[in-house]
């Protein structure tokens, strides 16, 4: 079982912006490869902590994290969990300012050697039936992302020497002072092209289409984000890919409506067939079952068919289909309909006479929600 993020940090679940970013710097300071060398416990917290600190400092999937726990992230991952040193080194390193060595080094060195730069991300939108929401589905897409050319070669930046980063010294009224900041030469890689072929654009890459296999679990809801890692774009030089970035649209659903992990559907049934009783096919997102109605059921009647509803995102089951029961008055009525519904007018029989065990509107609804 994955530990939770608020612990990992050492942060209760009231914290601020603030201070989830102040335990974040503490704990990756601790844990940081340049304090820790050959230590993989240390670098298991380092990315345990950064992992966290992605997920708590982001206010969308703050929420969706304190809603659902980690089964938000699973099948790829909702913006959260299989973080690397690269993304680390290349998303949080302003959070360390100068404190290994004047700069935040990069992946491969840490406290001064090359920097790794991240490609740029791809965003798709995948539409899902509520069946496959229901359930979990695979997709396979396809994306056009651009990668490095084969036969491109690269040579350390002469600007930067390597390091892509460039060190200028001032002299302030406190003392001298060093500060570095991103190489404008090569953009942080460190490398500049050397050998460019002629499919190749002037960084070095190309177009390719390729098929990207994307798990989604069940119980997603409408504007959820499904992160895949590496299936960005990639960049030049000493870089690692962005990420594919895959926002959630669900279609609706033509006799059922989703509320949660709950389902209903609408039933409408003839006077006749309230008064004798019938059996009805219905929709499920399994397929279509046959429920039975009791004769004298009666119009606003909420049947529960538990488990027949959404499978929890967080793993605690599915939800229910509720089905409301609505008798249908017909607007029009030929000589014979009419006479005998006049007849039947004053009979005890069409009197109503609800029992307590008829619940009011009311106590339906909040029934629903309990």
């Amino acid at each position: 079982m994955k530990q939770d993020y608020y612990e990992i940090l050492g942060i209760d679940k009231s914290a601020s912006a603030a201070e989830i970013k102040k335990a974040y710097r503490k704990k990756a300071l601790e844990f940081h490869p340049d304090k820790n060398p050959g230590d993989p416990k240390a670098e298991e917290m380092f990315k345990k902590s950064a992992e966290a600190y992605e997920v708590l400092s982001n206010p969308d999937k703050r929420a969706r994290y304190d809603q659902y726990g980690h089964a938000a992230f699973e099948g790829g991952g909702f913006g959260g969990g299989g973080m690397n040193m690269e993304d680390i080194f290349s998303q949080f390193g302003d959070i360390f300012g100068s404190a290994f060595g004047g700069g935040f080094g990069g992946f491969g060195g840490f406290g001064g050697g090359q920097r790794r730069v991240k490609g740029s991300n791809l965003r798709i939108r995948v539409r899902l039936s509520l069946d496959e929401v229901a359930h979990g589905v695979e997709k396979k897409v396809k994306v056009k992302r651009k990668v490095q050319a084969q036969g491109v070669t690269y040579k350390n930046c002469s600007n930067c020497n390597g390091s892509g980063q460039v060190t200028k010294i001032t002299n302030t009224i406190l003392g001298r002072m060093q500060t570095a900041t991103t190489c404008s030469n090569c953009g942080g890689s460190g490398q500049v092209i050397d050998h460019r072929p002629s499919h190749a654009d002037a960084q070095g890459l190309q177009m390719v289409e390729e098929t990207v296999s994307i798990k989604i679990p069940a119980g997603v809801e409408d504007g959820m984000q499904l992160k895949v890692s590496g299936k960005g774009n990639e960049a030049p030089g000493n870089s690692v890919p962005g990420d594919l970035l895959v926002a959630i649209e669900t279609k609706e659903h033509e006799t059922l409506k989703r509320e949660g992990d709950n389902l209903h559907y609408d039933l409408y049934i003839s006077i006749s067939d309230a008064v004798l009783g019938t059996s009805k096919e219905i929709d499920t997102v399994g397929g279509k079952v046959r429920i039975k109605l009791e004769p004298g059921i009666q119009s606003g009647k909420i049947l529960r068919l538990r488990g027949k509803g959404i499978s929890n995102l967080n793993g605690y089951g599915s939800g229910d289909l509720l089905v409301h029961v609505n008798v249908w008055t017909p607007k029009e009525l030929n000589k014979e309909q009419r006479e005998f519904f006049e007849k039947m007018n004053k009979h005890e029989n069409f009197e109503p006479k609800p029992e307590k065990s008829d619940k009011s509107f009311f106590e339906k609804v909040k029934d629903m929600f309990s």
